[in-house]
């Protein structure tokens, strides 16, 4: 059997998944339905896998944060006592996550491996540059993209597919979340 990979996205309209200026996380746009299903998202066993660079992000964040602080969401608390795998060619062990080992090598070959080995379904929140680079070898299963109602012109950061393959996506999935935020989930298939 092999374990199914989601790579999961928080996304501005105009494909940015961060914003610099006065922007708050999530864009200031969320509400308690996508945190109560951020949460239910999370809940299910599965093991995270992140480059080096979000994982770094991910964890000078917690860092800095305290006890019930927007970066302290329980969905983002619970998320890091998931079971993950941090793909690196720099880091090495142990790291400051719960459950977290560092996979040398290749982002390809080792997320091939686990999607093999993995009794549990696999997904990836962030980490751009590795997850364009899964899509274009075939291993991303479902693109789920929530998509926050502003654009980010003029600061937006982290643009997520940039430089990526161009891919056709089947929505398999959709629902609103406090009356203005989408979810969006897709099969993502290479176009030739």
């Amino acid at each position: 059997m092999t374990a199914t990979y989601t790579f999961d996205v928080f996304s501005s309209l105009d494909g940015f998944g961060a914003a610099g200026g006065n922007w708050t996380g999530y864009w200031g746009k969320q509400g308690p339905e996508l945190l109560d299903h951020r949460l239910a998202l999370y809940t299910e066993e599965q093991r995270m896998v992140f480059g080096a660079n979000t994982y770094r992000a991910f964890a000078r964040m917690l860092a800095s944060s305290t006890e019930g602080s927007d970066v302290r969401d329980p969905w983002v608390t619970r998320m890091t006592e998931l079971p993950a795998t941090v793909v690196s060619t720099t880091l090495e062990g142990p790291l400051d996550w719960p459950d977290a080992t560092v996979a040398s090598g290749d982002a390809v070959d080792v997320v091939a491996r686990l999607k093999k080995e993995s009794e549990v379904p696999l997904r990836s929140h962030g980490s751009l540059s590795m997850n364009r680079g899964l899509m274009a070898a075939g291993l991303v299963d479902r693109v789920q993209v929530t998509l926050f109602p502003v654009i980010t012109g003029q600061t937006g950061a982290d643009p997520i597919f940039q430089g990526a393959a161009d891919f056709d996506l089947e929505l398999i999935e959709s629902r609103t979340l406090d009356g203005h935020i989408q979810e969006l989930i897709y099969r993502p298939t290479l176009h030739v």
